[in-house]
């Protein structure tokens, strides 16, 4: 039997095995638990939506009653996109806090948000992901609870402390099916009111695309944001809104090379672009006009380029946040911009911190990411976005956008940034206790360069050949035995070199 995955981005398991209506309620009953309490006992709305997988409507089912029995009020949004929930979450909170308009988000905890999905996890998983409605100037949503917020939650499932409502305290449930619209129409708005296009209605003209949903949750959105912005025809793949995967999930090139799948696709129409989204749509991965996958990285470095060249951001307090395990690309396209890179440890939720305290210190933050497709704009919200990512690709290729009169294609914006390879390994430890020996040797044998170590230890070579085109990040597995070895250089060669140079460097004793 498979285990159940906890971690700060809520619960993953098998359905049928580990991920059963019994955990589904228990673990949303803690959820809901925490939010009562942090609330000082006053009624919380949790907004409830699910990436549409066969399956998830049960989890759902049982979400919604363990959220209600710890005295929640629910809004379920049925199928929707992980960043849609979360934009129904600030839409909520701003309505209940200020119902005339013009507030901000709940900072108060009376309103948060859960989406029932395993992201791009095979067809026989599920799971459930927690929002917070935290405030913020345009959206506020974080895609997971800060670490101490998401451990409290972890114990109190573990020792089933749900929280259990009396009869009169039990929370109620409704529907709302606006979660696409509202989500499309904060993209369209934030496109506009930034300054990247007067009429975001007319950027996809003379564009043709082709989009992969895999029959899950972007469906509906995604069908509609392409459609808003005017696109000349849209090649629909996985829209049936089964919940049965057309293919392995994960927007990667092996499964988006597939015989008719969505890089045939594009060259047998002669598209433009493709565009493949995760079940929850919260990632985006870019075909080009001859059916090449580029690879996630790009969706990131692509969208600062759009941000930092269509907002009219200036200043030399511009910040991009990404990850240590993001390609240098980012690094690039900021300094080209005269903006600065902020990294931090690999997962969202630590990407999303940085961007509010940033924020929050008076620094213009343009946008946030992590390398495997995820663009986060908070101007929409504090999630990765599948529809700013498409935002951001076909402004860059609009005559009416990036283009300045001409359409451009999506080889001639992938050339135009510099190359790199990301190279990755494994090695495996003895015992999981020997991890920060490990680490203490990286940060010793390359001692000479720039060493941060705030999730294992990346090293920024900054002496010597590779200066200003390399990195390494050596960390410990949150759930195995291994160390994860990540290089990135010019050339797969070179950055092989490093990993082959860091394996020597922990070396047999482990």
């Amino acid at each position: 039997m498979s285990n159940l995955m906890l971690s700060i981005s809520g619960c993953r398991g098998v359905l049928g095995e580990t991920m059963t209506p019994e955990v589904a309620a228990r673990f949303a009953g803690a959820f809901g638990a925490m939010l009562v309490e942090r609330a000082s006992g006053r009624m919380v709305t949790v907004v409830l939506g699910r990436d549409g997988r066969r399956g998830s409507e049960m989890v759902k089912s049982a979400a919604a009653a363990g959220l209600m029995g710890a005295g929640c009020r629910v809004i379920d949004l049925g199928v929707a996109m992980t960043p849609s929930t979360a934009v129904m979450t600030d839409a909520v909170g701003r309505g209940l806090q200020n119902p005339a308009g013009g507030g901000v988000a709940c900072p108060d905890g009376s309103v948060a948000g859960m989406m029932v999905t395993a992201s791009h996890n095979p067809q026989n998983w599920c799971g459930l992901k927690c929002l917070l409605a935290e405030g913020g100037e345009h959206g506020s949503a974080a895609c997971a609870p800060p670490a101490d917020l998401a451990g409290a939650i972890i114990a109190r499932f573990e020792r089933g402390d749900t929280g259990r409502a009396s009869w009169s305290g039990v929370g109620a449930i409704e529907t709302d099916e606006s979660a696409c619209e509202e989500h499309v129409d904060r993209v369209m708005e934030a496109m506009e009111m930034s300054g990247m296009c007067e009429l975001p209605s007319s950027l996809g003209e003379g564009i043709k695309v082709t989009l992969d949903s895999v029959n899950a949750s972007g469906v509906e959105g995604g069908r509609l944001f392409l459609e808003s912005v005017g696109c000349d025809e849209i090649l629909h793949l996985g829209s049936e809104s089964t919940g049965i995967f057309p293919h392995p999930p994960e927007p990667t090139a092996e499964n988006l090379t597939l015989p008719g799948g969505l890089c045939d696709a594009v060259r047998g129409a002669g598209c433009d672009s493709g565009f493949a989204q995760d079940p929850d749509a919260d990632r985006l991965a870019i075909v080009d006009e001859k059916g090449r996958y580029i690879g996630e990285e790009y969706t990131l470095a692509l969208g600062a380029l759009a941000l930092l060249e269509g907002t009219g951001a200036r200043g030399s307090d511009r910040v991009l946040v990404t990850n240590l395990s993001t390609s240098r690309m980012l690094d690039d396209v900021a300094a080209a911009h005269g903006a600065r890179v902020v990294r931090t440890p690999v997962g969202e939720a630590h990407v999303v911190a940085a961007m509010k305290r940033l924020a929050a210190e008076g620094k213009t933050v343009v946008c946030g990411g992590e390398g495997n497709g995820g663009l986060i704009w908070p101007r929409v919200t504090y999630v990765r976005d599948s529809l700013s990512s498409m935002a951001m690709i076909l402004w860059l290729m609009s005559p009416g956008g990036g283009g300045r009169g001409r359409k451009r294609t999506v080889n001639e914006l992938v050339q135009s940034l510099p190359r790199y390879a990301i190279e990755k390994r494994k090695v495996e430890l003895t015992r999981r206790e020997s991890a920060e020996a490990a680490v203490e040797k990286i940060a010793k044998g390359f001692a000479s360069q720039r060493v941060d170590r705030q999730d294992g230890a990346w090293v920024d070579f900054v002496t010597g050949p590779r200066a200003g085109k390399a990195w390494l990040h050596v960390r410990a597995s949150n759930t195995e035995p291994i160390m994860r070895l990540i290089a990135e250089a010019p050339s797969a060669t070179e950055a092989q070199a490093i990993l082959s140079e860091a394996e020597h460097v922990i070396g047999n004793g482990r």
